[in-house]
């Protein structure tokens, strides 16, 4: 049996560790509050795009649009959303799970360092990796969806693919593949969009005379740029939300099986103590009889 130092010892590493994950969990909390709210102030700029896209669909021609264009897919590009930091669970080993399931030709862009580590490590065809804070503004993400849309442009990728943890709520991240570009036609597009912005009614049979300037040509191909960046940004609100999700509720387990350890300690260190003082009691007392 230890010694009652060694278990005085152990208990007040325990007693720190659980101070530590505690002081984790409330910081995560914090953290994925804020990202959930900022994910739902997205949705009017969302509605907005859609209403505006709808108008726009019947009076342009998909075809002379790079996003929307057919190709034959040759090389895939793939943007990772992974974690800069561990102590999140499963939540990157689930995403690369993804990776590795991926037989055809790919190119990969890594947001988090645990990503990039991880396309590296296995020898993948990794472009560039970036990272993003946790407040992940805007500007630091329009970075990463602007390298992505260049390197379709120029013909590099044929697709641009998020692997990333969809924040479905607190106890559930669902890692998927959600596909951005090229989009299959405006129509379900703009479905998809007012689905995604929580609008229920469409607008494909607004009659009004409207006039664009300087066409309507042109203004959907200034629109679609803006909505892949704000729909990427919105994939890595979504990551950002259940990686604070997920590193809270590891910190609440590491929380209470330091309580529940702490609890099995204390009474072995009881025991060991009692067990101490019944030995001296009966070391006393042959010392006694002796005499």
């Amino acid at each position: 049996m230890p010694s009652t130092r060694d278990i005085r010892r152990r208990i007040k590493s325990v007693k720190n560790t659980r101070q530590i994950t505690r002081a984790m969990e409330l910081v995560a909390a914090s953290k994925m509050k804020k990202a959930q709210h900022a994910a739902l102030a997205g949705r009017p700029y969302a509605q907005l795009m859609a209403t505006m896209l709808a108008a726009l669909a019947p009076r342009v021609d998909e075809s002379q649009h790079a996003f929307l264009a057919r190709r034959e897919v040759k090389t895939r590009g793939i943007l990772l959303i992974s974690t800069d930091k561990g102590l999140c669970g499963p939540l990157n080993s689930n995403l690369f799970k993804l990776v590795t399931e991926i037989r055809t030709p790919a190119k990969f862009v890594a947001v988090g360092k645990k990503g990039a580590q991880f396309l590296a490590r296995t020898r993948r065809d990794l472009l560039a990796d970036f990272s993003v804070s946790d407040r992940a503004s805007f500007v630091e993400v329009r970075t990463v969806s602007e390298y992505m849309v260049k390197l379709f442009l120029e013909g590099t990728i044929d697709t641009v693919e998020v692997i990333y943890a969809r924040f479905k709520n607190t106890l559930v991240q669902e890692p998927m593949v959600r596909p951005v570009l090229p989009l299959s036609n405006l129509r379900q597009f703009i479905e998809a969009l007012q689905q995604h912005a929580g609008v229920v009614a469409n607008e494909f049979n607004d009659t009004r005379d409207m006039l664009f300037e300087p066409s309507a040509q042109a203004v959907l191909e200034a629109l679609l740029p803006f909505y892949v960046n704000r729909h990427i940004y919105q994939l890595v609100l979504s990551a950002k939300a259940s990686e604070q999700s997920a590193r809270m509720v590891a910190m609440k387990t590491a929380k209470d099986n330091a309580t529940k350890l702490l609890g099995d300690l204390t009474l072995e260190y009881n025991k060991a103590r009692q067990a101490a003082i019944t030995q001296e009691i009966l070391e006393i007392a042959a010392a006694s009889f002796a005499a």
